[in-house]
């Protein structure tokens, strides 16, 4: 009775709270994730797209370069991967988790455990360094490795042998001993209670660790067991099948978007999950019921004959959100350029007026956007910011903390500078596949990715240069066709008409000029009346 009532209502309003809308189609999946209304992270996966990062490999060292401090591995693609001598050492938490010592309950290591006096069942394991890698690792060796960046541009993946199993609430490291808590977690009470969960509820294998994530807050123990439990389980068949596998092999597959869309997005936080495909929709409901059985209610099958992101209002947001220019509340708007060194944006007043309050205003809502555009485009690497000057120390720091507060939301690790003299901000952020431009868009056929062609007049200038060199050349040629795109072909009928006419003067030739529409502007033929051959340079 209730299904029919909602079927008939439709969702709850788009505007309020947390969604996920899933978009099934024969060539690519589309995630979108909505905040109140608001399009704030948006994934595609196409076919035939083949995603690497997080899968494992056992690999076969080929060659070590000294220099580089690294070395190539075969893990059966067409480009060797890189691993960096440091990311064949064990790693330390990074700053944004906090480390658990194994003192006590389950998770006391066997050396704790047999200590009685000082020093006693304790050796110290030697460290490694990045010197023993190459000992370690000796060209044709076999090695487990993890892929932590997919192949860009003309670079290979880049892999590390530390590696670790998300799973809903913590994320399993079987080579690594250390266990954390997310940072993210900032209630006192609560940090307490799960470093106690840590250390005495949960039967981590000695030389494994673990690391609560930020969804881990507020859950249950029960569901930190079972997450585990799958986690072990997984492992185990992943030993399985390396020990099975001829090098290069993969033995685990990172899954696809639907099911990285349960694990990662589906959190206490989103309200609902909308998805126009009733087959994924009962996937998903089966991957979270695995977890939690209450959370399969927030899981909607949303049959629509007009494509679900059009009737919720979401495509016209991803257009909006793509292009180069980025429009601001008070008038002022971004200017977005990636290119192969960084990330350049530019904020710029607009139609607001110059005044310090409005400047401050624009470039508060600038830094808002910039972090959301961060998430939706998956822009990495380095991002330089150029805001409107601000006089004000006080007004560059509201606009620096407004822009760490918005980007705790983002996964992606990033590290953010404040605004510097020259009212530049400079932060990284952590890039793992192709931007979603580069990933949709190819380079333009016609500007080879500039984003700017020649003007008619410019077009002009090399055609005449270029037939004096063909009839100063070639003194059989003297009757010439010449093929330009209309533009162009307007510029010499109104413009330099003459000077062609001299150049006909000059060289005692005969030239004939034809406009093609097809053609486009920087695209000129010059061929010989008598054979209708192209003459070529």
């Amino acid at each position: 009775m209730f299904s029919k009532i909602r079927k008939f209502l439709g969702p709850k309003k788009l505007a309020e709270g947390n969604k996920i809308v899933v978009n099934c189609e024969k060539l690519e999946t589309r995630v979108a994730l909505l905040e109140n209304g608001s399009l704030e992270e948006y994934t595609v996966e196409r076919s035939n797209d083949e995603n690497i990062v997080g899968s494992i490999f056992k690999g076969i060292v080929r060659n070590i370069e000294p220099g580089l401090n690294a070395m190539f591995v075969d893990i059966g693609l067409e480009k060797n991967a890189f691993l960096h001598f440091w990311d064949a050492i064990p790693e330390a938490l990074d700053s944004s988790l906090e480390e658990i010592q194994r003192n006590g309950g389950k998770n006391r290591s066997k050396s704790q455990q047999g200590g009685g006096g000082k020093g006693k069942g304790r050796h110290k394991k030697k460290r490694i360094q990045s010197k023993d890698i190459p000992n370690l690792y000796p060209v044709g060796s076999e090695v487990l490795v993890q892929v932590t960046k997919g192949p860009i541009g003309t670079k290979g993946p880049r892999i590390t042998t530390n590696i670790s199993l998300p799973g809903r609430y913590m994320v399993l490291m079987p080579r690594n001993d250390q266990l954390g808590i997310s940072r993210k977690i900032d209630d006192p009470k609560e940090r307490a209670r799960l470093r106690k969960i840590m250390s005495e509820k949960l039967t981590i294998p000695d030389k494994m660790g673990v690391i609560l994530r930020t969804v881990s807050a507020g859950q249950k123990v029960r569901y930190f067991v079972r997450d585990l439990a799958i986690l072990l389980d997984q492992w185990d068949e992943i030993e399985e099948e390396a020990a099975n596998s001829k090098a290069p092999a993969c033995v685990f597959r990172e899954p696809d978007l639907i099911e990285r869309t349960v694990r990662d997005f589906l959190t206490d936080e989103i309200d609902e999950v909308l998805c126009d495909d009733s087959e994924a929709a009962e996937r998903m409901k089966e991957l979270i019921g695995i977890i939690s059985r209450r959370s399969k209610k927030r899981i909607q099958f949303f049959e629509t004959p007009v494509p679900i992101f059009e009737k919720l209002g979401i495509q016209r947001q991803i257009d909006d959100a793509f292009f180069r220019q980025v429009w601001l509340p008070s008038g002022g708007y971004l200017v977005i350029d990636e290119t192969e060194a960084l990330i350049a944006i530019d904020v710029n007043t607009g139609r607001a007026k110059n005044q310090d309050k409005m400047i401050l205003q624009t470039n508060l809502e600038a830094a808002e956007a910039v972090a959301r555009q961060l998430r939706l485009r998956n822009i990495g690497g380095l991002v330089v910011i150029d805001f409107i000057d601000m006089r004000a120390r006080r007004d560059q720091m509201a606009v620096y903390k407004v822009m760490r507060e918005r980007l705790k939301k983002d996964k992606a690790k990033t590290q953010v500078t404040q605004i510097s003299q020259l009212g530049l901000m400079e932060m990284t952020r952590q890039r793992l596949h192709e931007s979603l431009n580069i990933t949709i868009n190819e380079p333009c056929h016609y500007c080879q990715g500039r984003g700017m062609i020649k003007s008619a007049e410019s077009m002009s200038v090399e055609l005449q240069r270029k037939l004096k060199g063909i009839l100063a050349k070639n003194e059989n040629q003297k009757e010439l066709i010449v093929i330009v795109h209309p533009d162009v072909m307007e510029r010499l009928r109104t413009h330099d008409g003459e000077l062609f006419v001299e150049l006909e003067r000059r060289y005692n030739a005969r030239l004939t000029f034809r406009s093609d529409a097809t053609y486009y502007r920087e695209q000129v033929v010059v061929a010989d009346a008598r054979t209708q051959k192209e003459i070529r340079d």
